[in-house]
């Protein structure tokens, strides 16, 4: 069987390298992921990803993984890591085409030359872009992202939306001063790329640019499992609130709601649970959904999530069909991976 991996992460050399050398933020990277060689030692992600390549014709589309580029510096200093980190993966592409058939873009989202920099990757050979669910602090459908979200749709390459939320940046109780024992990761990350979507919805963003592909990370978040809420609930926009007239929204949008959320696709990276794989399936449907692990971020540091993730797979009844589709054929479809 063939699977390729759409969604997991890696830092080049190069990109690593500038990082640890920098100040600020970009020093500080956090322990945890110096923690895990798997993601900045190529020798240790071929030997991981060659362990599934032993049985099944395995590859890796890759992306930066955290934090946010914008999050590291200036405009100009984020634009040379974006550069670098661009050219990092396309060289990987070329160089171990058997393990990485693809990368996604990452972008100097706090620059107005993010778009120039898609430009220039897709020219690299760039499969999508992978955007954060906010830009420091900024909602994806601000006016002055939408040069980017343009420039993937005229290009047809998707956008993958990676969830972004520290400790600090958004408490769980108004009295406190950060989030406590990791709930903005548990809980706050599926929150912040549900919210992401659902501005991308009610914004109208989605109507201005049909074209646009978006994947959710994570099976889409929070909306399978809260499809109820989604649908019947969002039909009823503005009978909670007294302070706006949410009714323009509505009658403003091409399509009920709900429908939108539909159109969103999303991948099979859940840390290898089988309710809630069923649960996204069941909402995205066979051609919506594309096999991620979201590598190296498991207790081993590298292969424990997609070995979780294939055992989930096969555990689920399906038809060959389907399962193809998922493993592989969507990716094909979706990024332009051969």
């Amino acid at each position: 069987m063939r699977f390729i991996d759409s969604f997991n992460h890696f830092f080049p050399q190069g990109l690593w390298d500038k990082m640890l050398a920098s100040e600020g933020a970009a020093k500080d990277i956090g322990k945890r992921m110096r923690a895990i060689p798997c993601i900045y030692d190529i020798n240790e992600r071929l030997r991981c990803v060659d362990m599934f390549r032993k049985d099944n014709d395995y590859s890796q589309v890759i992306s930066l993984g955290m934090p946010p580029l914008e999050s590291l510096g200036t405009p100009e200093e984020v634009e040379v890591f974006a550069r670098l980190g661009n050219d990092g993966m396309a060289e990987l592409v070329r160089k171990h085409p058997d393990h990485f058939c693809g990368f996604l873009a990452s972008l100097p989202m706090n620059s107005e030359n993010a778009w120039k920099e898609a430009e220039r990757a897709f020219a690299l050979g760039a499969n999508g872009l992978q955007v954060h669910t906010n830009i420091n602090g900024d909602p994806l459908d601000h006016p002055k992202y939408f040069p980017v979200f343009e420039t993937a749709a005229k290009h047809g390459k998707p956008i993958f939306l990676h969830p972004s939320r520290t400790a600090a940046d958004v408490t769980d109780y108004k009295n406190e001063s950060k989030s406590k024992y990791e709930i903005w990761w548990t809980f706050g990350w599926p929150y912040e790329t549900s919210a992401a979507m659902a501005r991308l919805v009610f914004s109208g963003m989605m109507d201005k640019l049909p074209e646009m592909k978006v994947l959710a990370h994570h099976l889409g978040a929070m909306v399978p499992f809260f499809e109820g809420r989604v649908g019947p609930g969002w039909d009823q926009l503005g009978k909670r609130t007294s302070d706006e007239d949410y009714s323009i929204v509505l009658e403003g949008l091409k399509k009920r709601p709900f429908d939108y959320f539909k159109d969103f696709y999303a991948d099979t990276a859940v840390f290898g649970s089988k309710p809630a794989t069923e649960c996204g399936l069941a909402f995205y449907g066979e051609d919506k959904v594309l096999f991620a692990s979201d590598s190296p971020f498991d207790p081993e540091k590298g292969p424990g999530y997609i070995r979780d993730t294939m055992a989930v797979l096969e555990s689920i009844e399906m038809s060959q069909e389907m399962r193809e589709k998922i493993y592989y054929k969507n990716a094909q479809k979706l990024l332009g991976v051969k």
